[in-house]
Protein backbone atom coordinates (compact mmCIF):
# COMPACT_ATOMS: atom_id res chain seq x y z
CA UNK A 1 0.00 0.00 0.00
CA UNK A 2 1.73 3.55 -1.25
CA UNK A 3 1.41 5.98 1.65
CA UNK A 4 1.64 9.64 1.32
CA UNK A 5 4.58 11.04 3.22
CA UNK A 6 3.76 14.88 4.50
CA UNK A 7 6.44 16.90 4.97
CA UNK A 8 6.67 19.54 7.04
CA UNK A 9 7.08 22.38 4.31
CA UNK A 10 4.03 21.32 2.61
CA UNK A 11 1.98 21.06 5.81
CA UNK A 12 3.64 24.94 6.47
CA UNK A 13 2.35 25.49 2.70
CA UNK A 14 -1.43 24.41 3.42
CA UNK A 15 -1.62 26.15 6.75
CA UNK A 16 -0.64 29.92 5.07
CA UNK A 17 -3.44 29.18 1.96
CA UNK A 18 -6.05 28.14 4.76
CA UNK A 19 -5.31 31.22 6.50
CA UNK A 20 -5.26 33.64 3.54
CA UNK A 21 -8.08 32.14 2.44
CA UNK A 22 -9.98 33.37 5.77
CA UNK A 23 -8.41 36.61 5.88
CA UNK A 24 -9.94 36.83 2.18
CA UNK A 25 -13.33 35.74 3.04
CA UNK A 26 -13.59 37.81 6.03
CA UNK A 27 -12.50 40.80 4.03
CA UNK A 28 -14.73 40.83 1.11
CA UNK A 29 -17.75 40.62 3.30
CA UNK A 30 -17.38 44.35 4.90
CA UNK A 31 -16.05 45.57 0.92
CA UNK A 32 -19.42 43.99 -0.42
CA UNK A 33 -21.67 45.54 2.51
CA UNK A 34 -19.66 49.28 2.32
CA UNK A 35 -20.00 49.35 -2.00
CA UNK A 36 -24.02 48.44 -1.32
CA UNK A 37 -24.55 51.08 1.09
CA UNK A 38 -22.47 53.77 -1.49
CA UNK A 39 -24.77 52.26 -4.06
CA UNK A 40 -28.11 53.49 -2.46
CA UNK A 41 -27.81 57.16 -2.85
CA UNK A 42 -26.76 56.82 -6.28
CA UNK A 43 -29.75 54.86 -6.71
CA UNK A 44 -32.29 57.70 -5.17
CA UNK A 45 -30.89 59.89 -6.79
CA UNK A 46 -31.55 58.75 -10.09
CA UNK A 47 -34.73 57.79 -9.28
CA UNK A 48 -35.55 61.60 -8.67
CA UNK A 49 -34.19 62.92 -10.88
CA UNK A 50 -36.33 60.83 -13.52
CA UNK A 51 -39.69 61.41 -11.47
CA UNK A 52 -38.61 65.44 -11.78
CA UNK A 53 -38.09 65.08 -15.62
CA UNK A 54 -41.30 63.45 -15.61
CA UNK A 55 -43.34 65.90 -13.86
CA UNK A 56 -40.72 68.63 -16.26
CA UNK A 57 -42.87 66.78 -19.36
CA UNK A 58 -46.05 66.68 -17.57
CA UNK A 59 -46.69 70.07 -16.60
CA UNK A 60 -44.45 72.42 -19.07
CA UNK A 61 -45.09 72.61 -22.85
CA UNK A 62 -42.07 71.42 -24.95
CA UNK A 63 -39.14 73.45 -24.87
CA UNK A 64 -38.49 76.18 -28.16
CA UNK A 65 -36.62 74.92 -30.59
CA UNK A 66 -32.74 76.22 -30.47
CA UNK A 67 -32.39 80.01 -31.82
CA UNK A 68 -30.38 80.47 -34.83
CA UNK A 69 -26.64 80.31 -34.17
CA UNK A 70 -25.26 83.47 -35.15
CA UNK A 71 -21.52 83.55 -35.51
CA UNK A 72 -19.47 85.45 -33.38
CA UNK A 73 -17.91 88.50 -34.61
CA UNK A 74 -14.41 87.68 -36.13
CA UNK A 75 -11.48 88.85 -33.01
CA UNK A 76 -9.28 91.91 -33.77
CA UNK A 77 -5.80 91.16 -34.73
CA UNK A 78 -4.36 91.21 -31.05
CA UNK A 79 -1.78 93.50 -29.91
CA UNK A 80 1.73 92.11 -30.76
CA UNK A 81 3.50 94.21 -28.20
CA UNK A 82 4.77 91.68 -24.68
CA UNK A 83 2.93 92.30 -21.57
CA UNK A 84 6.57 93.12 -20.17
CA UNK A 85 7.07 95.67 -22.72
CA UNK A 86 8.02 99.45 -21.74
CA UNK A 87 4.76 100.53 -24.91
CA UNK A 88 2.62 98.82 -22.29
CA UNK A 89 3.67 102.38 -20.06
CA UNK A 90 4.12 104.93 -22.90
CA UNK A 91 3.71 108.06 -20.73
CA UNK A 92 6.56 106.81 -18.41
CA UNK A 93 8.57 105.73 -21.93
CA UNK A 94 8.15 109.02 -23.39
CA UNK A 95 9.15 110.92 -20.34
CA UNK A 96 12.43 108.92 -19.79
CA UNK A 97 13.30 109.33 -23.73
CA UNK A 98 12.47 113.01 -23.63
CA UNK A 99 13.31 114.22 -20.20
CA UNK A 100 17.33 115.10 -21.37
CA UNK A 101 15.82 116.95 -24.22
CA UNK A 102 13.67 118.97 -22.72
CA UNK A 103 16.26 119.57 -20.19
CA UNK A 104 18.85 120.91 -22.59
CA UNK A 105 16.31 122.98 -23.53
CA UNK A 106 15.20 124.64 -20.19
CA UNK A 107 18.85 125.21 -19.09
CA UNK A 108 19.77 128.14 -20.73
CA UNK A 109 16.11 129.60 -20.02
CA UNK A 110 16.91 129.60 -16.47
CA UNK A 111 20.29 130.82 -16.56
CA UNK A 112 18.99 133.96 -17.86
CA UNK A 113 16.62 135.12 -15.06
CA UNK A 114 17.84 137.32 -13.07
CA UNK A 115 19.28 136.55 -9.33
CA UNK A 116 15.38 137.84 -7.67
CA UNK A 117 13.49 135.56 -9.66
CA UNK A 118 12.75 131.80 -9.30
CA UNK A 119 11.46 129.04 -10.92
CA UNK A 120 10.91 125.53 -11.72
CA UNK A 121 9.72 123.23 -13.76
CA UNK A 122 8.78 119.17 -13.72
CA UNK A 123 6.67 116.69 -15.94
CA UNK A 124 4.50 114.72 -14.16
CA UNK A 125 5.77 115.56 -10.46
CA UNK A 126 9.43 114.81 -11.70
CA UNK A 127 11.93 118.07 -11.31
CA UNK A 128 13.67 118.35 -14.28
CA UNK A 129 15.12 122.03 -13.53
CA UNK A 130 14.92 125.03 -11.10
CA UNK A 131 16.45 128.50 -10.36
CA UNK A 132 16.42 129.57 -7.26
CA UNK A 133 13.53 127.42 -6.07
CA UNK A 134 14.16 128.22 -2.14
CA UNK A 135 14.53 131.53 -2.24
CA UNK A 136 11.83 133.55 -0.67
CA UNK A 137 10.20 135.92 -3.27
CA UNK A 138 7.18 138.45 -3.32
CA UNK A 139 4.62 135.76 -5.20
CA UNK A 140 1.68 138.45 -5.78
CA UNK A 141 -1.47 136.75 -7.02
CA UNK A 142 0.17 133.29 -6.68
CA UNK A 143 -0.47 133.40 -3.50
CA UNK A 144 -4.34 132.43 -4.27
CA UNK A 145 -3.04 129.01 -5.30
CA UNK A 146 -2.38 128.19 -1.82
CA UNK A 147 -5.66 129.69 -0.75
CA UNK A 148 -7.35 127.88 -3.84
CA UNK A 149 -5.31 124.45 -2.84
CA UNK A 150 -6.08 124.89 0.69
CA UNK A 151 -9.91 125.90 0.14
CA UNK A 152 -10.65 122.97 -1.42
CA UNK A 153 -9.47 120.66 1.19
CA UNK A 154 -10.45 122.31 4.36
CA UNK A 155 -13.65 123.78 3.02
CA UNK A 156 -14.72 121.33 0.33
CA UNK A 157 -15.16 121.31 -2.97
CA UNK A 158 -18.95 120.81 -2.91
CA UNK A 159 -19.28 123.08 0.60
CA UNK A 160 -21.71 125.80 -0.19
CA UNK A 161 -21.89 129.20 1.16
CA UNK A 162 -25.56 130.16 2.58
CA UNK A 163 -26.78 133.66 3.11
CA UNK A 164 -29.79 134.44 4.69
CA UNK A 165 -33.06 136.57 5.55
CA UNK A 166 -34.13 136.22 9.11
CA UNK A 167 -36.76 137.50 11.16
CA UNK A 168 -37.66 137.78 14.83
CA UNK A 169 -41.25 136.27 14.16
CA UNK A 170 -43.10 135.44 11.28
CA UNK A 171 -45.23 137.83 9.16
CA UNK A 172 -48.94 138.61 10.15
CA UNK A 173 -50.89 139.10 7.24
CA UNK A 174 -47.90 140.25 5.05
CA UNK A 175 -45.88 142.07 7.51
CA UNK A 176 -42.71 140.97 9.27
CA UNK A 177 -43.53 143.63 12.56
CA UNK A 178 -39.40 144.72 13.11
CA UNK A 179 -36.42 144.13 11.03
CA UNK A 180 -35.31 141.74 8.51
CA UNK A 181 -31.29 140.77 9.20
CA UNK A 182 -29.37 139.28 6.12
CA UNK A 183 -27.36 137.36 7.47
CA UNK A 184 -23.78 136.98 5.77
CA UNK A 185 -22.75 133.22 4.76
CA UNK A 186 -19.31 134.67 3.68
CA UNK A 187 -20.29 134.46 -0.16
CA UNK A 188 -18.16 136.66 -2.48
CA UNK A 189 -20.12 136.28 -5.50
CA UNK A 190 -23.47 137.03 -4.17
CA UNK A 191 -24.69 139.52 -6.68
CA UNK A 192 -27.89 141.46 -7.77
CA UNK A 193 -28.96 141.00 -11.46
CA UNK A 194 -27.27 144.06 -12.99
CA UNK A 195 -23.87 143.34 -11.65
CA UNK A 196 -22.37 140.79 -14.04
CA UNK A 197 -22.68 142.96 -17.00
CA UNK A 198 -22.20 146.19 -15.31
CA UNK A 199 -18.30 146.52 -16.24
CA UNK A 200 -17.71 147.91 -13.29
CA UNK A 201 -14.76 145.41 -12.79
CA UNK A 202 -12.01 144.43 -15.48
CA UNK A 203 -14.07 140.70 -15.28
CA UNK A 204 -17.45 139.35 -15.27
CA UNK A 205 -18.80 138.21 -11.85
CA UNK A 206 -18.40 133.94 -12.64
CA UNK A 207 -21.03 131.62 -11.17
CA UNK A 208 -22.58 134.52 -9.62
CA UNK A 209 -25.61 133.69 -6.57
CA UNK A 210 -28.37 136.03 -7.70
CA UNK A 211 -29.36 138.69 -4.49
CA UNK A 212 -32.61 139.03 -6.63
CA UNK A 213 -33.72 135.67 -5.98
CA UNK A 214 -33.05 135.86 -2.35
CA UNK A 215 -35.32 139.21 -2.56
CA UNK A 216 -37.94 136.96 -5.25
CA UNK A 217 -38.12 134.18 -1.84
CA UNK A 218 -38.94 137.03 0.66
CA UNK A 219 -41.90 138.73 -1.67
CA UNK A 220 -43.14 134.47 -2.05
CA UNK A 221 -43.07 133.57 1.25
CA UNK A 222 -46.34 136.48 1.30
CA UNK A 223 -44.39 139.24 2.69
CA UNK A 224 -45.16 142.86 1.60
CA UNK A 225 -44.13 144.90 4.14
CA UNK A 226 -41.73 145.51 6.63
CA UNK A 227 -41.77 147.84 10.07
CA UNK A 228 -38.45 148.01 10.62
CA UNK A 229 -34.60 147.69 9.40
CA UNK A 230 -32.80 145.92 6.96
CA UNK A 231 -29.82 144.60 8.95
CA UNK A 232 -26.63 143.70 7.15
CA UNK A 233 -25.00 140.82 9.63
CA UNK A 234 -21.54 139.69 8.37
CA UNK A 235 -20.62 138.94 12.03
CA UNK A 236 -19.20 135.68 10.60
CA UNK A 237 -16.26 136.77 10.07
CA UNK A 238 -14.27 139.64 11.79
CA UNK A 239 -14.32 142.97 10.95
CA UNK A 240 -11.22 143.35 9.16
CA UNK A 241 -12.39 145.22 5.69
CA UNK A 242 -8.92 145.63 4.56
CA UNK A 243 -6.13 143.23 4.90
CA UNK A 244 -2.62 144.82 6.33
CA UNK A 245 0.23 145.48 3.34
CA UNK A 246 -1.36 146.72 0.73
CA UNK A 247 0.34 148.83 -1.69
CA UNK A 248 -1.00 152.99 -1.62
CA UNK A 249 -4.25 153.11 -3.74
CA UNK A 250 -4.89 149.50 -3.45
CA UNK A 251 -7.99 149.77 -0.54
CA UNK A 252 -11.22 150.03 -2.16
CA UNK A 253 -9.55 149.73 -5.64
CA UNK A 254 -8.41 146.54 -6.51
CA UNK A 255 -9.79 144.77 -3.05
CA UNK A 256 -12.32 145.98 -0.06
CA UNK A 257 -14.15 146.08 1.93
CA UNK A 258 -15.36 143.07 2.35
CA UNK A 259 -17.37 140.84 5.22
CA UNK A 260 -18.91 137.74 5.56
CA UNK A 261 -22.31 139.88 4.18
CA UNK A 262 -20.90 141.68 0.52
CA UNK A 263 -23.36 141.98 -2.10
CA UNK A 264 -21.77 143.58 -5.64
CA UNK A 265 -18.47 143.89 -3.63
CA UNK A 266 -19.58 146.05 -1.97
CA UNK A 267 -21.57 148.30 -4.79
CA UNK A 268 -25.31 149.60 -4.67
CA UNK A 269 -27.07 150.53 -8.20
CA UNK A 270 -27.37 154.56 -8.49
CA UNK A 271 -23.81 155.31 -6.16
CA UNK A 272 -21.20 155.97 -7.62
CA UNK A 273 -18.74 154.93 -4.94
CA UNK A 274 -18.05 151.04 -2.73
CA UNK A 275 -20.10 151.02 0.44
CA UNK A 276 -17.66 151.67 3.19
CA UNK A 277 -19.10 148.92 5.12
CA UNK A 278 -19.99 146.35 2.88
CA UNK A 279 -22.55 144.54 5.75
CA UNK A 280 -24.30 147.88 5.30
CA UNK A 281 -24.06 148.28 1.76
CA UNK A 282 -25.80 145.12 0.87
CA UNK A 283 -28.60 146.14 3.05
CA UNK A 284 -29.46 149.04 1.16
CA UNK A 285 -29.22 146.95 -2.24
CA UNK A 286 -31.33 144.77 -1.09
CA UNK A 287 -34.00 147.26 0.67
CA UNK A 288 -34.28 148.35 -3.40
CA UNK A 289 -34.26 145.25 -4.69
CA UNK A 290 -37.22 144.45 -2.28
CA UNK A 291 -38.97 147.99 -3.20
CA UNK A 292 -38.86 146.71 -6.82
CA UNK A 293 -41.37 144.26 -6.01
CA UNK A 294 -43.53 146.38 -4.23
CA UNK A 295 -41.95 145.20 -0.53
CA UNK A 296 -42.07 148.33 1.59
CA UNK A 297 -39.85 149.06 4.42
CA UNK A 298 -40.12 151.52 7.12
CA UNK A 299 -36.59 151.49 8.26
CA UNK A 300 -33.16 151.62 6.96
CA UNK A 301 -30.21 149.75 6.28
CA UNK A 302 -28.05 149.28 9.55
CA UNK A 303 -25.43 147.06 10.81
CA UNK A 304 -26.08 144.62 13.30
CA UNK A 305 -26.57 140.92 14.04
CA UNK A 306 -29.52 138.21 13.39
CA UNK A 307 -31.85 137.52 16.62
CA UNK A 308 -31.38 134.67 18.30
CA UNK A 309 -33.53 131.80 17.09
CA UNK A 310 -34.75 134.07 14.45
CA UNK A 311 -36.83 132.68 11.93
CA UNK A 312 -35.67 132.33 8.40
CA UNK A 313 -37.64 133.66 5.82
CA UNK A 314 -35.35 133.13 2.83
CA UNK A 315 -31.89 131.50 1.95
CA UNK A 316 -29.61 131.06 -1.34
CA UNK A 317 -26.71 129.20 -1.26
CA UNK A 318 -23.55 129.96 -3.71
CA UNK A 319 -22.28 127.66 -6.41
CA UNK A 320 -19.90 125.16 -5.08
CA UNK A 321 -16.09 126.02 -3.35
CA UNK A 322 -15.28 124.34 -6.37
CA UNK A 323 -16.64 126.98 -8.65
CA UNK A 324 -16.33 129.53 -6.44
CA UNK A 325 -12.04 128.86 -6.42
CA UNK A 326 -12.18 128.79 -10.11
CA UNK A 327 -13.40 132.04 -10.03
CA UNK A 328 -10.94 133.46 -8.02
CA UNK A 329 -8.23 131.76 -10.11
CA UNK A 330 -9.83 132.89 -13.55
CA UNK A 331 -10.58 136.45 -12.78
CA UNK A 332 -7.97 136.79 -10.01
CA UNK A 333 -10.81 137.75 -7.69
CA UNK A 334 -9.08 139.84 -4.85
CA UNK A 335 -12.21 139.96 -2.68
CA UNK A 336 -13.01 135.84 -3.40
CA UNK A 337 -9.67 135.38 -2.47
CA UNK A 338 -9.73 137.07 1.04
CA UNK A 339 -12.89 135.52 1.74
CA UNK A 340 -12.14 132.46 1.52
CA UNK A 341 -9.40 132.72 3.76
CA UNK A 342 -11.19 133.64 6.49
CA UNK A 343 -13.63 130.92 5.49
CA UNK A 344 -10.52 128.47 6.16
CA UNK A 345 -9.72 129.99 9.43
CA UNK A 346 -13.10 129.80 10.63
CA UNK A 347 -13.92 126.24 9.46
CA UNK A 348 -10.11 124.63 10.39
CA UNK A 349 -9.89 127.23 13.55
CA UNK A 350 -13.37 128.34 14.60
CA UNK A 351 -12.35 131.83 13.98
CA UNK A 352 -13.23 133.63 10.86
CA UNK A 353 -10.41 135.77 10.55
CA UNK A 354 -7.71 136.43 8.34
CA UNK A 355 -4.33 135.05 10.97
CA UNK A 356 -6.51 132.08 11.42
CA UNK A 357 -6.61 131.40 7.86
CA UNK A 358 -3.15 132.16 7.45
CA UNK A 359 -2.37 129.50 10.49
CA UNK A 360 -4.45 126.40 8.70
CA UNK A 361 -2.67 127.42 5.50
CA UNK A 362 0.32 127.15 6.76
CA UNK A 363 -0.20 124.14 9.10
CA UNK A 364 -1.75 122.30 5.70
CA UNK A 365 1.32 123.07 3.71
CA UNK A 366 3.17 121.63 6.73
CA UNK A 367 1.09 118.21 6.54
CA UNK A 368 1.49 118.21 2.75
CA UNK A 369 5.31 117.86 3.37
CA UNK A 370 5.89 121.87 2.25
CA UNK A 371 8.68 123.56 3.83
CA UNK A 372 7.58 126.65 4.99
CA UNK A 373 10.56 128.13 6.98
CA UNK A 374 10.81 130.94 4.31
CA UNK A 375 6.91 130.84 3.61
CA UNK A 376 4.76 134.14 5.16
CA UNK A 377 1.26 133.97 4.21
CA UNK A 378 0.08 137.58 5.19
CA UNK A 379 -3.29 138.24 3.12
CA UNK A 380 -5.07 136.07 0.61
CA UNK A 381 -5.22 137.73 -2.69
CA UNK A 382 -1.26 138.13 -2.86
CA UNK A 383 -1.92 142.30 -2.93
CA UNK A 384 0.28 142.27 0.63
CA UNK A 385 4.01 143.03 0.04
CA UNK A 386 4.89 141.26 3.14
CA UNK A 387 3.63 137.57 1.52
CA UNK A 388 6.69 135.52 0.77
CA UNK A 389 6.88 132.27 -0.69
CA UNK A 390 9.48 129.50 -2.69
CA UNK A 391 8.81 128.51 -6.27
CA UNK A 392 9.49 125.02 -4.86
CA UNK A 393 6.67 125.49 -2.37
CA UNK A 394 4.48 126.27 -5.29
CA UNK A 395 5.24 123.77 -7.57
CA UNK A 396 4.52 121.26 -4.49
CA UNK A 397 0.92 122.79 -4.24
CA UNK A 398 0.57 122.49 -8.28
CA UNK A 399 2.15 119.06 -8.44
CA UNK A 400 -0.91 117.52 -5.92
CA UNK A 401 -3.35 118.40 -8.32
CA UNK A 402 -3.81 117.84 -12.02
CA UNK A 403 -5.18 120.33 -14.99
CA UNK A 404 -8.43 118.85 -15.24
CA UNK A 405 -8.73 118.93 -11.41
CA UNK A 406 -11.08 121.60 -9.54
CA UNK A 407 -7.95 123.19 -9.34
CA UNK A 408 -6.58 123.03 -12.44
CA UNK A 409 -9.50 123.65 -13.93
CA UNK A 410 -9.98 127.02 -12.38
CA UNK A 411 -6.74 128.18 -14.15
CA UNK A 412 -7.23 130.64 -16.99
CA UNK A 413 -6.48 129.00 -20.62
CA UNK A 414 -3.90 131.16 -22.38
CA UNK A 415 -5.67 133.02 -25.32
CA UNK A 416 -9.45 131.80 -24.13
CA UNK A 417 -10.10 132.60 -20.91
CA UNK A 418 -9.85 134.85 -17.51
CA UNK A 419 -6.58 137.16 -17.64
CA UNK A 420 -4.93 134.47 -20.19
CA UNK A 421 -7.67 135.11 -22.62
CA UNK A 422 -5.42 137.85 -24.43
CA UNK A 423 -2.13 135.70 -24.02
CA UNK A 424 -0.17 133.25 -26.17
CA UNK A 425 -3.04 133.80 -28.67
CA UNK A 426 -0.57 133.50 -31.36
CA UNK A 427 1.86 130.73 -29.76
CA UNK A 428 1.18 127.08 -30.37
CA UNK A 429 0.23 126.97 -26.69
CA UNK A 430 -2.81 128.89 -27.20
CA UNK A 431 -5.51 126.54 -25.54
CA UNK A 432 -2.81 124.07 -23.86
CA UNK A 433 -1.19 125.87 -21.28
CA UNK A 434 -3.21 127.54 -18.51
CA UNK A 435 -1.81 129.65 -15.43
CA UNK A 436 -2.35 131.85 -12.61
CA UNK A 437 -0.82 135.02 -13.18
CA UNK A 438 0.57 137.62 -10.57
CA UNK A 439 1.35 141.16 -10.79
CA UNK A 440 2.70 144.15 -8.06
CA UNK A 441 3.79 146.94 -9.04
CA UNK A 442 6.30 149.20 -6.84
CA UNK A 443 6.05 152.91 -7.49
CA UNK A 444 8.99 154.40 -6.74
CA UNK A 445 10.72 151.42 -9.36
CA UNK A 446 14.00 152.41 -7.80
CA UNK A 447 13.37 151.29 -4.15
CA UNK A 448 12.19 148.27 -2.70
CA UNK A 449 9.98 146.03 -2.07
CA UNK A 450 10.83 145.23 -6.39
CA UNK A 451 7.61 144.70 -8.77
CA UNK A 452 6.19 141.06 -9.45
CA UNK A 453 5.09 139.50 -12.90
CA UNK A 454 4.12 135.52 -11.79
CA UNK A 455 3.20 132.95 -13.70
CA UNK A 456 2.37 128.73 -12.81
CA UNK A 457 0.25 126.27 -14.02
CA UNK A 458 -0.07 123.75 -16.46
CA UNK A 459 0.56 122.29 -19.88
CA UNK A 460 -0.85 119.45 -20.93
CA UNK A 461 0.51 116.58 -23.79
CA UNK A 462 -0.95 114.24 -25.47
CA UNK A 463 -0.91 110.77 -23.51
CA UNK A 464 -1.90 112.33 -19.93
CA UNK A 465 1.40 113.77 -19.04
CA UNK A 466 1.44 117.16 -17.31
CA UNK A 467 4.35 119.81 -17.24
CA UNK A 468 3.64 121.70 -13.99
CA UNK A 469 5.85 124.91 -14.02
CA UNK A 470 6.36 128.30 -11.56
CA UNK A 471 8.06 130.89 -12.71
CA UNK A 472 7.78 134.33 -9.92
CA UNK A 473 9.96 137.28 -11.42
CA UNK A 474 11.02 139.95 -9.12
CA UNK A 475 12.47 143.33 -10.25
CA UNK A 476 12.39 146.51 -10.43
CA UNK A 477 10.52 147.79 -13.68
CA UNK A 478 9.74 144.07 -14.40
CA UNK A 479 5.64 144.38 -14.17
CA UNK A 480 6.50 146.48 -17.17
CA UNK A 481 5.13 144.51 -20.62
CA UNK A 482 8.81 145.30 -22.46
CA UNK A 483 10.46 142.95 -19.88
CA UNK A 484 8.31 140.45 -18.04
CA UNK A 485 6.41 139.32 -22.13
CA UNK A 486 9.87 138.16 -23.43
CA UNK A 487 10.38 136.34 -20.53
CA UNK A 488 6.76 134.45 -20.50
CA UNK A 489 7.17 133.97 -24.15
CA UNK A 490 10.54 132.39 -23.65
CA UNK A 491 9.13 129.89 -21.18
CA UNK A 492 6.16 129.13 -23.40
CA UNK A 493 8.77 128.26 -26.20
CA UNK A 494 10.60 126.06 -23.80
CA UNK A 495 7.51 124.63 -22.28
CA UNK A 496 6.29 123.77 -26.08
CA UNK A 497 9.83 121.78 -26.58
CA UNK A 498 8.61 119.00 -24.59
CA UNK A 499 8.27 116.60 -25.71
CA UNK A 500 10.63 116.77 -28.72
CA UNK A 501 10.88 113.22 -29.54
CA UNK A 502 7.89 110.45 -29.94
CA UNK A 503 4.80 111.33 -27.34
CA UNK A 504 3.22 108.62 -25.31
CA UNK A 505 0.55 107.97 -27.99
CA UNK A 506 3.07 107.04 -30.66
CA UNK A 507 4.72 104.77 -28.08
CA UNK A 508 1.77 103.39 -27.35
CA UNK A 509 1.01 99.35 -27.99
CA UNK A 510 1.06 97.88 -31.27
Amino acid sequence: MNQSVSRPEDRRQRLGYESRRRRSQRSVGPLLVLGAFAAIPAILLFALYGWADRRIEENEPAPPPPSTVVAPPAFADPLSTSMMSMRRVPAVLSRQLNVADFERELTPFLGALNDRSCAAVSVDGILIGAKNPDMAVIPASNEKLVVAAVALDVIGSDAVLTTSAVSAALPVDGVIDGDLTLVGGGDPLLSSDWYPTSNLERYAVLSPTSFDTLADQVRDAGVTSITGNIVGDGSRYDDEFFAPGWGDGVAGLDAGPYDALTANDSRVLGEPQRANDPNIGAAREFIRLLNERGITVGGSAVGGTAPIEGIVIAAIDSASVSDVVGEMLANSDNNTAELLMKEIGLVGEGIGSREAGARVMTAKLLEWGIDTTSVVLSDGSGLSLDNRITCSALLSVMQRFTPDSAFGSGLPIAGQTGTLAGIFTDHPLDGRLTGKTGTLNNPPFNADPPAVKALSGYVTVDGGTAIEYVLVLNGPTISDQSEYRPVWYALADVLNAYPAGATPAELGPR
